[in-house]
């Protein structure tokens, strides 16, 4: 079994008893609720610099640990929000990430006392509408679609609830026959994961190859694999309007110099 379908199906199970009827008036009510942080789209559209997703993660199976179990997540956030990240994304994933659906509601706690609009992306393996659910309970404002792991059906209730929460949907893939399965539900961000999550190979060509496939009206981001200014540099050139960045910011002695220089690839 390759280590996304292990993920994936150790998910699945993890939230079977979270499964549960997802009524489109709920979803409704949660998207008139929506009042922290600004636009996930739009925080990724700027035309004046490449936008930078800053991630909060303690560890992944490609990288082992990143950072100590107990980090604080509102620490990373404060680092993030002095360094003027664009969007912020918090792994929610415990057993392969170490993250918790506790430290996006303290990230985004964190952003509402500071009167920051900073919108948080949900990292985690969706595969049913009620994480979507908690993910705007919490104050996110975009969800994570890994197209490769997920059922055309899968997709569409995912999308679907996102929408009638009023978060957005960042699309992920990773090879062109991804990209053609993503395009037949409109997306309007599409993001190039570098990294194969079959084997946790990563290469930047990967985002050369797709990114320019990808519609002219469709915001494109390229993940994984990014940690210097060369590497942000290829992104922009292959037309990324945004990188999300994780490991290289988690351990950056000076996260707020690395943003800045993103921005200006």
């Amino acid at each position: 079994m390759d280590k996304l379908a292990e993920i994936m199906a150790a998910k699945r199970l993890a939230i079977q008893n979270q499964i549960r009827p997802v009524r489109d008036s709920e979803l409704e009510r949660l998207s008139r609720m929506q009042t922290q942080g600004g636009s996930f789209l739009k925080a990724l559209a700027r035309k004046d610099r490449l936008s930078v997703i800053s991630e909060i993660k303690r560890k992944s199976p490609s990288a082992g640990e990143i950072a100590a179990a107990d980090l604080d997540a509102v620490e990373q956030a404060r680092k993030y929000v002095n360094a003027e990240a664009d969007c912020f994304s918090v792994l929610t994933d415990t057993d392969y990430f170490g993250g918790t659906l506790q430290d996006l509601w303290d990230v985004v706690e964190f952003l509402e006392v500071h009167n920051r609009k900073t919108p948080c992306l949900r990292k985690d393996f969706m595969v049913h509408p009620v994480q979507v659910v908690e993910a705007a309970e919490a104050g996110a404002r975009a969800i994570l679609i890994i197209v490769r792991a997920l059922e055309d059906d899968e997709i569409k209730a995912l999308y679907d609830a996102a929408n009638l929460a009023g978060l957005d949907s960042l699309f992920e893939i990773h090879e062109e026959s991804e990209l053609e399965k993503a395009l037949k539900f409109d997306p309007k961000i599409v993001g190039v994961n570098n990294r194969d999550l079959k084997r946790f190979k990563t290469d930047l060509a990967v985002s050369e190859l797709l990114i320019p496939q990808i519609p002219d009206n469709i915001i494109k981001v390229s993940e994984s694999g990014i940690f210097d200014v060369e590497d942000a540099e290829r992104a922009s050139a292959c037309g990324a309007d945004a990188i999300l960045v994780g490991e290289a910011l988690m351990r950056a002695e000076d996260p707020e110099a690395l943003v800045e220089a993103f921005h200006n690839a």
